[in-house]
């Protein structure tokens, strides 16, 4: 069950090296060393969390087709709840707890403030005439802070234990064979 878990590591990290080193360059991100590391593990992570709860769900369930149907309504949540589409200071309060229990909203927490939490470059807002330092204006529209950069890592290095950890017991204890 472990080297099921385990085979992965190697081949997400060569997937997210390859794929975070083309797209942090089309981006045009800021070059820095740390910033471009820093996108390389949240990269890794992300990618490693997808494919744990992938074989999550298919060890759960008996076949494909179930798996699909299982983690369809996750996916929905997940993006809705983000921060993208809605963001987190314009979630009603009494669904802000989905928010923090959304590995997708940490990835894009620390996406966004790894790349552009330390930036004091003047952005203006949509009326044309305010400007906020880009620091300020993740705070203030998104609630992202840079100093929880850390924290947002080891929570998304969290969801990849929980769902391979869950992998692990299901495929080990439940059984959908039929004799």
């Amino acid at each position: 069950m472990l080297v099921q878990v385990a085979v992965e590591f190697p081949y997400v990290c060569v997937q997210s090296l390859i794929y975070s080193t083309i797209f942090y360059l089309m981006a045009s991100f800021e070059w820095n060393v740390w910033k471009f590391l820093w996108y390389i593990f949240f990269m890794y992570f992300t990618l490693l969390y997808f494919t744990f709860f992938g074989m999550m769900t298919i060890s759960i369930t008996p076949n494909h087709n179930v798996a699909a149907i299982v983690a369809a309504p996750f996916y929905m949540m997940w993006n809705l709840f983000s921060g993208f589409m809605v963001p987190y200071m314009r979630i009603p309060i009494w669904w802000r707890w989905y928010y923090w229990a959304n590995p997708i909203a940490w990835s894009l927490y620390r996406l966004l403030t790894s790349q552009y939490g330390d930036m004091s470059d003047p952005v203006r807002l949509s009326d044309g005439v305010t400007t906020l330092p880009v620091k300020q204006l993740l705070k203030d529209q998104f609630g992202f802070r840079h100093d929880f950069l850390a924290l947002a890592a080891f929570v998304v290095a969290g969801f990849c234990a929980i769902f391979a950890a869950t992998f692990s017991v299901a495929i080990k204890y439940f059984n959908f064979q039929r004799r």
